[in-house]
């Protein structure tokens, strides 16, 4: 059914849906969105991946390469709803983009390759998900392909994931058969024709009732599990739960998350759209079902609920620059906003006026008059504002917690081909930087080169192409380096430190005794305190904890950050006159740094999980190439006549590998990688 409702007669908070789609590179996010605007007849025409011509992947770079680079948003209605969507990158590279667009939203579909199950990317993201705590349902994707097998999907679901997986379809046909779903809520058959077009809806085919009834009765034990209500029709005289009771309580193990309902379908060949939209607006949350957002102001914590008549307060997640102008994307969590209103932003302080506020549809934009709690706009006006920053009305401050950003990984070396032209290059790069907060730019001391730092190689590529699409100057590129780590090696107890120094005013005196040890997880950093009776201040302890920090910017081998150790301060004392929280941050700092030599420590590089999926007869070449990169094979498995192989590698070796490997396998060949933390680097020499 289209729905010819407009957006703007849409005003009730519980009719909005905010979600995103998340998914691992190539399960076909793109296409679900594509066909989910065709569907609600947002567009006439349906786009495709390979032809460069769908609507969220409107960048020359996203359409050249045929992957989703750019988180975009588009809106849509469907039986009366909003639905907000935003098409998130698969690509490992690209990750701070969904991290900021999970930040924003209430709900997501995640998808599946029905051949391939649950892939080491769409694993990330479901966690990160996790950690956002926003409800999913699961649609498994490419049901047409040879291979395809939806029990084998839910299965690595329920494997890897480790929700319920709640299947509420059965699929009509195999492979190039399939035709349509059994819907096991309704008990009734969902059957496309071959040339598109909606759903012709009708009985359950009698060859398929007893494989339908008995998938239904699991979905009720399985529910009737998780749920009191369930459990007591499900005991109840008859043994059945209702058409009625089992939607409702999906919906409610969706949004604890207890379960996720799991749907299936073919969104190339536009099958299974309708009741995958049925499914968002009857399972997803709206913003009324979200708890309130949690903020402060001067050290108090506050909660806005999404009330439209409240006070203004919106988070903004990404920050494009266009032909008109500089567009802000922002969430609107409470209050309304119209055109013309001022904004605050308090992390700089700065009042700024919304000039326009655009309803967005990936790169095209439709002015609107105003936005309210549950929407997802673009204002423009705002010049300060950046991904992460908050915009509240003046007169009810609130900052929001911005999302967390990634450190970056990779290196490269960039500079101006033309002299002339090394300050056009900065000022590019400051505006990339804007845009994309997981992207770093320094200049390196011992060289006085300028470094770009991110997420991977495709990342640092993308961002050098960018410069020049948007008129920037031409970019000479080094070749990419690792961030490196160092780690202690062993342990060091009792190592004492003292600080005297005297400048014939007030001294500085401080004394320190340490126990250094390596963390097992070798990761992070610990500090505690064992001083007892007082010999060292509570606030001493707190400045020689902050010295011990300044201490792992600069590990003693190469310079290389400090990580995986654990300091104790197990005694010290102080001077009656030259004790000073500045000598004791003094102390921790040097004592540390001296400890560390007597530790030793051991460097550690960047490693990543990669999964290479070959021809089986190219797995050999693939095995020999892995290992000369210092890769360390973990698992090996065969799917739809292609062996999938599993290795971690150091980050370094990576570079330069999609030529090698389409090389070795003729361009058969494809791999994703998965950053999974430092292991210890082959020492030179």
């Amino acid at each position: 059914m289209r729905a010819e409702l407009h957006l703007d007669s849409l005003n009730s908070l519980a009719a909005v849906r905010n979600l995103g789609i998340l998914a691992h590179v190539d399960a076909g996010k793109t296409t679900v969105t594509e066909r989910i605007l065709f569907t609600t007849g947002t567009i006439h025409k349906r786009g495709e991946v390979h032809d460069g011509t769908t609507v969220t992947d409107f960048d020359p770079q996203e359409r050249d390469r045929g992957i989703t680079i750019f988180a975009a948003a588009v809106s849509c209605v469907w039986d009366g709803h909003r639905v907000n969507l935003i098409d998130t990158p698969g690509h490992v590279d690209f990750t701070d983009e969904v991290e900021r667009s999970l930040r924003v939203l209430d709900g997501a579909i995640a998808v599946f390759d029905a051949v391939a199950g649950v892939e080491p990317q769409s694993e990330s993201v479901w966690r990160r998900a996790d950690r956002h705590g926003v409800p999913r349902i699961a649609f498994v994707n490419k049901l047409d392909r040879a291979g395809a097998a939806l029990d084998s999907a839910v299965e690595s679901i329920r494997a890897r994931l480790h929700p319920a997986p709640l299947v509420v379809q059965l699929p009509i046909g195999a492979e190039d058969a399939f035709t349509g779903v059994v819907d096991l809520v309704r008990m009734r058959a969902l059957v496309w024709p071959d040339g598109g077009g909606t759903a012709v809806t009708g009985p359950v085919p009698d060859g398929l009732r007893p494989e339908a009834e008995r998938r239904r009765r699991a979905l009720e034990e399985t529910v009737a599990a998780l749920h009191p209500a369930a459990l007591e029709e499900f005991c109840a005289p008859g043994g059945r739960v209702s058409d009625g009771t089992l939607r409702t309580v999906l919906r409610e193990l969706t949004l604890t998350g207890e379960g996720v309902v799991v749907l299936c379908g073919s969104a190339y060949r536009n099958r299974g759209i309708e009741p995958l939209l049925d499914a968002v607006v009857a399972y997803l949350p709206s913003p009324l079902d979200v708890p309130a957002v949690r903020g402060t102001h001067q050290g108090a914590e506050l909660r806005r609920a999404a009330d439209p008549e409240g006070p203004f307060a919106a988070l903004a997640f990404k920050v494009t620059a266009t032909a008109t102008g500089r567009l802000t994307h922002v969430r609107v969590y409470s209050g309304t906003i119209e055109k013309g209103d001022t904004v605050w932003d308090p992390a700089t302080g700065r009042t700024e006026r919304v000039a326009r506020i655009l309803r967005v549809m990936a790169g095209r934009h439709e002015p609107v008059g105003r936005a309210v709690a549950g929407d997802i706009v673009a204002v423009v006006g705002p010049k300060s504002a950046r991904p992460g920053s908050t915009l509240c009305t003046p007169d009810a401050p609130l900052l929001l917690e911005p999302p967390v950003v990634p450190d970056p990984v990779v290196s490269v070396a960039v500079e101006a081909r033309r002299r002339t032209d090394t300050g056009r290059l900065a000022e590019a790069l400051a505006r990339l930087t804007e845009e994309d907060p997981s992207l770093v730019v320094r200049a390196d001391p011992e060289t006085g080169q300028t470094v770009l730092s991110g997420m991977g190689e495709l990342h640092l590529e993308v961002a050098v192409a960018k410069v020049l699409a948007d008129g920037g100057p031409e970019v000479a590129v080094g070749r990419p380096r690792v961030a490196l780590r160092e780690a202690v090696a062993r342990g060091v107890t009792g190592f004492g430190y003292r600080h005297v120094h005297q400048t014939g005013g007030a001294g500085q005196f401080a004394h320190v005794v340490l126990d250094v040890e390596p963390l097992e997880h070798e990761a992070g950093f610990e500090f505690r305190s064992a001083v007892v009776g007082g010999r060292v201040p509570q606030e001493y302890v707190r400045a020689v904890e902050a010295g011990c920090r300044d201490a792992l910017t600069e590990g003693p081998l190469g310079g290389h950050p400090v990580t995986g150790l654990r300091v104790t301060l197990a005694d010290g004392s102080t001077h009656v006159k030259d004790s000073s929280d500045t000598a004791f941050r003094t102390a921790g700092r040097l004592g540390l740094r001296e400890a560390l030599r007597d530790c030793g420590t051991v460097l550690l590089e960047p490693v990543a999980e990669v999964t290479v999926t070959v021809p089986e007869d190219a797995v050999g070449g693939v095995l020999g190439d892995l290992a000369a990169r210092r890769g360390r094979v973990t698992g090996s498995a065969v799917r739809g006549g292609s062996a999938v192989l599993t290795a971690t590698v150091p980050l370094a070796e990576l570079f330069g590998y999609a030529t090698r490997l389409r090389g070795r396998t003729r361009g058969r060949g494809t791999f994703t990688t998965r950053p999974t933390g430092y292991a210890p680097a082959p020492t030179t020499g």
